[in-house]
């Protein structure tokens, strides 16, 4: 590749991240130059799932980018690790063209897979570790693990996550396995177009002559008869061929409203596993994996913030470091608090309110002749723990902070230890004349410094 086209191909780079920085992904970095040729820069990611990632979710912003940097009209093409340019400069083509007067009868297009979405940059935790577990033992052994594998839970959990995970790993391991991976919403429409123009040899084809099926929403299937009919016998002619079933819901086979009971009963016939919401640990990790793969550097108080303000769901999350990427971009500085606060559209001007954390810190740490480190620690020796308890009972008394919030502050604990902080401290300025007066004396000094 000649000089001027590897100068391109960093002054692209460089564009994506100042003016599209939500797109780049750390692994933009393994995609090779190939050179310009046939009017296009030709682009070799390094597996088919990339390269169709790339075409379906990025060629816009590409293109904008390669005829910025070369100020001429130019395109891009993405070709994958086997792919080959024709003389023409355009990737030689191995899809079967019909014969003239063939009725086309389309075949169901897959969802995009997201490279991103991949075991290794699924978050653990307790409320997802049995489904991850059961997803890594249908990828290594599918059709022989557990079939079908059923996940379940609230919108924007990791459930598409896992499934994407799954085909990634297979076909990782076995790339000639056939998996058709689609949304429910799809296999009903394909299934009705199917029926109006006379292609159910091909439909059945699509969907029946596969090694993994891969369904995303199942519980789309509720109340549509006929679909569900014929997903009964798809599902019948896979499972006895010991062919992976995969599919997610947002609620267990036996609460989709109107689902036949012989569907629900073949559902139960595998693992069902649910995936519940991540607790604030979970949260604070996923924060910072999402950042990583943006090659964003996430400080640990800022990470800690976001959990505790965003505990719906990884959705949330994810786009909360998105806020941040765009604001940091905008503002041409690093990630920090102020920040995150600005880009959570939180209030950052002072309030009569009451007292923020940072000031019960203060007061408490300067009564108590202790650092704010000691309190983060580990430590639990008397003199440090006191204190710290006395922090976060003020902390849950007079602010707004969540449970899970304060306990950030503290090093992360976790929403029981600060339950359990307040009820010690509650306790003991029960019967503890000099305690009660030691917290009137700090709660004094709070409205003091208001």
């Amino acid at each position: 590749m000649s000089d001027p086209d590897r100068k391109l191909w960093e002054g692209m780079l460089a564009y994506l991240r100042a003016n599209h920085p939500t797109i780049c992904r750390q692994w933009f970095e393994e995609i090779e130059p190939l050179g310009v040729s046939g009017g296009a820069l030709n682009l070799r990611a390094h597996s088919n799932v990339h390269r169709d990632y790339l075409r379906r979710q990025c060629l816009e912003p590409f293109s904008e980018a390669v005829q910025q940097v070369a100020d001429r009209l130019i395109s891009v093409r993405f070709l994958g690790p086997e792919d080959e340019i024709a003389s023409d400069g355009k990737p030689q083509s191995r899809t079967r063209t019909a014969r003239p007067g063939e009725a086309a009868a389309p075949i169901p297009e897959s969802l995009t897979i997201n490279p991103d979405y991949d075991f290794s940059s699924f978050v653990v935790g307790p409320g997802n570790r049995y489904a991850h577990a059961a997803a890594i033992a249908v990828a290594n052994k599918p059709g022989h693990a557990y079939n079908p594998l059923f996940i379940h839970g609230k919108v924007g959990l990791g459930k598409t996550h896992l499934l994407q995970a799954v085909c990634l790993k297979i076909k990782e391991s076995h790339p000639e396995t056939v998996i058709q991976y689609l949304s429910c919403e799809s296999f009903v429409s394909h299934f009705t177009e199917s029926i109006r123009e006379g292609w159910m040899t091909e439909f059945r084809h699509a969907f029946r002559d596969v090694d993994v099926l891969v369904i995303d929403d199942i519980h789309f299937l509720g109340a549509r008869v006929r679909s569900q009919e014929e997903f009964f016998h798809t599902f019948n002619t896979l499972y006895q061929a010991n062919k992976q079933i995969v599919l997610s819901s947002d609620a267990p086979p036996e609460h989709i409203p109107d689902l036949e009971e012989r569907l629900v009963s073949r559902f139960k016939w595998g693992l069902v596993s649910e995936v519940e919401p991540p607790d604030y640990e979970t949260r604070v990790a996923i924060l910072k994996t999402k950042a990583k793969m943006r090659g964003l550097d996430l400080p640990e108080d800022v990470a800690c913030h976001i959990a505790a303000r965003v505990d719906t769901n990884i959705r949330e999350l994810e786009g909360a470091v998105t806020k941040l990427q765009l604001r940091s971009v905008v503002e041409g500085r690093p990630i920090d608090l102020e920040i995150a606060r600005a880009a959570l559209g939180e209030n950052t001007a002072p309030t009569t309110s009451g007292p923020t954390i940072q000031a019960i810190i203060d007061a408490v740490t300067e009564f108590y002749s202790v650092r704010l480190t000691d309190l983060q620690s580990k430590r639990r020796q008397r003199s440090i723990a006191l204190p710290r308890q006395v922090c976060m009972y003020l902390a849950r008394r007079h602010t707004r902070h969540s449970l899970e919030e304060i306990g950030g502050y503290f090093g992360g604990r976790d929403h029981t230890t600060v339950m359990h902080a307040v009820r010690t401290v509650d306790e003991k300025r029960g019967v503890d004349q000099d305690f009660e007066h030691v917290l009137q004396a700090l709660e004094g000094r709070l409205r003091d410094r208001r």
